[in-house]
């Protein structure tokens, strides 16, 4: 966009997935790894320098290996650091952990807890997104998404699916079972991206929507239904807490014309569709029982992390992109301004969206999916952005899981905020 300028960082990393800032200035990343890549298995730090302005790597090194090796499920995506920075915490699909952290050294001490247990049944959406919340110090955030496309569980609270919660973990000699946590809210399908405004602590997700999603028969998922970006609100100020957010049987709006019975219909509303004849519900149901999202995004962008500047007036996030959407669509860094806790745009828009950085190279035709992963051939070369955070001087960071090579990319304001 115009007024920023960006340059790669690191390069050749595995499908980095989070990012995080100590205290020292050390970046620390999360990687989206398999069970056949034990070498990569764990959390890693770049050590960073700073000359005039144009920040540098001196190091990678590794933080924190896996807990118990690469035969169980890999560390894949959460990663948080408690306000204080002497707790780290990392997921995995059935496990969040806490680990003694230390700044100047990089490193964790001791033996790493198992803190939350109990997610349910495996499979379907792996990412546990965590946030430690700086406005509600000792309060973890913990997301966990649907087992498969829709999935009937998620009407069910006791499952624990498509929900957000909240920990108490100022005690680490706790164990919980995720259903456990206080609720903040659920019929969320996949809600990877958790983020705090640093003014008020208003919480925030972004949300993946349902695939190949048909209206009457009549197949809409190319352009419906949107992606959504909820307002669940703080940690002191709780009406919003236990909210259900619609999903498996109400989504939100996005292109209201390629959507058939649309009278009354507008961006961002929720509405039903043919998941099955006899849990469909009409559109006026899911308007009045089910909370709408705070915005709405184009369909199959894929948001996967939200970072807000220091003063709470803008809200960064990236969309990793669609992977069955023709033409392909996403793959970019975005911004969206906020004022007095809450976006400038009003629900129904479609225009929130301020694009700035994008990918060079899409893919000419949708990425196929096997098992969930995506076909390297037919995306290489693509910036696939995924998390996203400031360093203490405001810079921006921003990782991307490209299929052949991950990358972090610094981005700043060429008039120096933030």
């Amino acid at each position: 966009a115009e007024g920023f300028s960006s340059y790669l960082l690191a390069t050749n990393l595995t499908s980095p997935r989070g990012l995080v800032f100590d205290f020292e200035g050390n970046l620390l990343i999360s990687q989206r790894v398999t069970k056949g890549n034990p070498r990569e298995n764990g959390i890693f730090g770049l050590r960073l320098k700073d000359e005039g302005g144009c920040v540098s790597v001196v190091s990678k090194e590794l933080v924190a290996p896996h807990p118990n090796g690469a035969v169980n499920e890999p560390l894949n995506h959460g990663l948080t650091l408690s306000p204080d920075g002497k707790t780290l915490y990392a997921s995995s699909m059935t496990h969040v952990y806490a680990w003694s952290y230390d700044s100047k050294s990089m490193k964790t001490t001791g033996e790493p807890k198992s803190i939350i247990t109990g997610f349910g049944k495996p499979g379907g959406h792996s990412t546990r997104t965590i946030l430690a919340l700086k406005k509600s110090p000792g309060t973890l955030l913990v997301s966990r998404g649907s087992v498969g496309n829709l999935d009937p569980d998620a009407r069910v609270i006791g499952s624990g699916a498509s929900q957000i919660r909240a920990f108490d973990v100022s005690d680490l000699s706790k164990e919980y079972k995720y259903p456990d946590g206080e609720l903040i809210g659920w019929g969320l399908r996949n809600s990877i991206g958790l983020g705090e405004n640093p003014v008020d602590g208003g919480i925030w997700s972004n949300e993946n929507g349902n695939d190949n999603m048909n209206r009457t028969g009549v197949p809409i998922h190319n352009d419906s239904p949107g992606e959504e970006i909820n307002y669940h609100g703080t940690m002191t100020q709780k009406n919003l807490h236990g909210s259900n957010y619609g999903y498996p049987d109400c989504v939100a709006v996005w292109n209201i014309k390629g959507i058939p019975n649309n009278v009354g219909l507008s961006v961002g509303q929720q509405f039903s569709h043919d998941f099955s004849a006899e849990n469909d519900i009409a559109d006026v149901e899911c308007q009045s029982q089910y909370q709408s999202p705070r915005l709405t995004l184009p369909a199959h962008w894929a948001p996967i992390d939200i970072a807000f500047n220091s003063g709470g007036t803008v809200a960064y996030m990236t969309s990793k992109g669609s992977w069955n959407r023709n033409p392909p669509d996403g793959y970019k860094l975005f911004a969206i301004t906020f004022e007095n806790g809450q976006p400038i745009h009003p629900s129904t828009s479609n225009d929130a969206v301020i694009p700035i950085l994008s990918s060079a190279k899409l893919p000419t035709a949708p990425v196929p999916a096997t098992a969930g992963k995506t076909n390297s051939a037919a995306c290489a070369g693509c910036l696939r952005p995924t998390g996203v955070t400031f360093d203490l001087k405001g810079r921006l960071y921003m990782a991307s899981s490209g299929e052949t090579k991950g990358e972090i990319f610094v981005v700043v304001r060429n008039d120096g905020r933030s």
